[in-house]
Parts: structure tokens; sequence; C-alpha cells
């Protein structure tokens, strides 16, 4: 995250469009966090992954959510069985699915 003054909670809440008081809220578990559209905008104004924001927000974007109902239980248990792999061989999984020859 960047640190000059332009990142103050009131000039950040200003450019994501929210009170400066709601996201000093949320950033003290007082509130909801904010939909997926402020939070993608508060993911690209702090130049951060947005995925690891709404995870961190207890949510998942929305094109994800229609790709995991589309097939629920494939991706159940796909989720299932990766869950206590390391990254290394989920990202090995990752790169194999997307540069296969399908």
């Amino acid at each position: 995250m960047k640190s000059d003054r332009s990142y103050s909670v009131r000039q950040v809440a200003a450019r994501i469009g929210v009170e400066p008081s709601y996201l000093s809220k949320v950033e003290r578990d007082e509130q909801p966090p904010p939909s997926e559209q402020k939070i993608r905008r508060l993911a690209e104004e702090l130049d951060e992954d947005v995925d690891v924001l709404l995870a961190m927000a207890g949510k998942v974007s929305e094109d994800l959510r229609h790709t995991i109902i589309k097939r629920p239980q494939l991706f159940a248990e796909m989720i299932r069985e990766l869950q206590d792999m390391p990254d290394h061989a989920v990202l090995r999984l990752v790169r194999e699915v997307r540069d296969g020859d399908w």
C-alpha cells in the first residue's frame, strides 16, 4: 500500500464513494464490508489484489460465484481436495489446466 498523504482515510473514502466514518468503522469491524464494487475500487486505489480484499471481507467475486453455481458439486469437491495442498502444488495444477492441450 502507498503511504503518502493522498492515502488518508478521508481521501481514499472520497475516491471510492463512501463516507470516511463508514470506512473507519469497517476497519474496526463495526460495520459490514462494502459491496463488491466498492471493494474493487478500493483494491484499485490501494494497488491490492481484489480477490484478496474480497476474501478478507468474506466475499467471493460475482464471476467466480457464477462459475461455481454452474457446477457446484464439481467445484465443492475440487476445493475440498485442494484445501490442504501446499501452494506450489495448487499453482502447478493451475498452470497445467491453463496451459493444457484440451
